[in-house]
């Protein structure tokens, strides 16, 4: 009789809860701790306060979030889309948003395959165990885990990219008090690739400037994506022309990572694309019932209404187009001084754009 193995087990029922990554890596501390405090300590985090404050410490051993813990089985979901990449995609008169909310709220996608894994691993390890499900809100270096999982490694743009697979994924792990044989990191495969580096319209992508660690980080207060979807407050003008029809998100270095080229398509159909480049000029008529009907249960509520039309505001500023002039003096008589601010930059841009020749 054949003896399976705990850890083969468990990746293969990973796999038969809808997750295409499954790796497994010891419930301890992670070497990029360091780097991670670091990170928070030069104010990188800019406004996440989750990310900074006391639940910055959790982070530090996963043993904070399951005292038991002995291993993290990590997975992998795909989520890219059959639909053309941002830098490939030229309407001027249409917002972008990231690819990863297109579909449904990823939370609730990969709690519920985790809580799946969880009861199908029950059934089969004959021994009982404590275990905690964790998606990207539970305070986790998430990615850190996953390459010691061997899901692939830590790109220059700080995300995880693997071999066959590409950078198209959400991550989610159930820690558990079963020891695992773990599985090894995979080698890092950049080599001497920038195309990220270069790509990036607002030099997100920085160095650490330290030969122990990771030698490039991403600066959350220069980054597109944090300025769409965690600032609260102005976006700074230095930045703005930057970032083009972006309402939410950015794809920006994945979209010319050599590693996506060939990368899937997910056939999950909670992640099929819904909206993926709505009209702007409908964006910013939205009131804000229509905002919460039209991206309840996706990310894109997380950048709340009043949010959402500050980026739309800016978007249509750097269309160019003439016929947008109109919602924005609509946006920029707004009570609303976040979005009448951004809508008035807006204009002022227009005339700029129509000035040149």
């Amino acid at each position: 009789m054949k003896v399976v193995s705990l850890r083969a087990q468990a990746l293969e029922l990973a796999r038969d809860c809808g997750f295409e990554l499954a790796g497994v890596a010891p419930a301890a501390p992670v070497a990029e701790t360091a780097h991670f405090q670091r990170w928070i300590a030069a104010g990188m985090a800019g406004e996440m306060s989750y990310i900074a404050d006391h639940r910055a410490s959790l982070r530090l051993d996963p043993k904070r979030l399951l005292p038991s813990a002995r291993s993290l089985i990590c997975v992998g979901k795909l989520y890219n889309a059959p639909m053309p990449y941002s830098t490939r995609f030229p309407a001027r008169d249409l917002a972008w948003i990231s690819r990863y909310a297109w579909g449904e709220d990823y939370h609730r996608v990969m709690r519920k395959s985790l809580k799946k894994l969880d009861r199908r691993l029950r059934e089969t390890a004959g021994v009982p165990f404590e275990s905690r499900i964790a998606v990207d809100t539970a305070p986790l270096l998430e990615r850190s885990y996953a390459r010691l999982a061997g899901l692939g490694w830590i790109g220059k743009n700080t995300c995880l990219i693997n071999q066959r697979e590409g950078s198209w994924f959400f991550l989610g792990e159930l820690l558990t008090s079963l020891e695992i044989e773990p599985d090894a990191p995979p080698p890092d495969r950049c080599g001497t690739c920038v195309r990220c580096i270069e790509a990036c319209p607002t030099q997100a992508i920085v160095p650490t400037g330290r030969p122990d660690g990771p030698q490039w980080t991403l600066d959350s207060r220069l980054c597109i994506s944090y300025f769409t979807i965690e600032l609260r407050s102005a976006i700074p003008e230095e930045h703005r022309e930057a970032m083009g029809r972006h309402v939410f998100g950015c794809d920006i270095c994945q979209d010319v990572c050599p590693w996506n080229r060939r990368a899937p398509v997910t056939a999950d159909p909670a992640f099929a694309p819904a909206r993926y480049a709505p009209p702007l000029e409908t964006m910013a008529a939205l009131t804000e019932a229509g905002f919460r009907a039209l991206f309840r249960r996706t990310p894109v509520s997380r950048a709340r209404y009043r949010g959402f039309l500050r980026n739309v505001a800016v978007a249509m500023g750097n269309s160019g187009l003439e016929r947008f002039r109109a919602p924005l003096e609509k946006l920029a008589a707004s009570p609303d001084e976040l979005i009448a601010q951004h809508a008035a930059w807006a204009l002022t841009r227009l005339s700029a754009l129509a000035a040149v020749p």
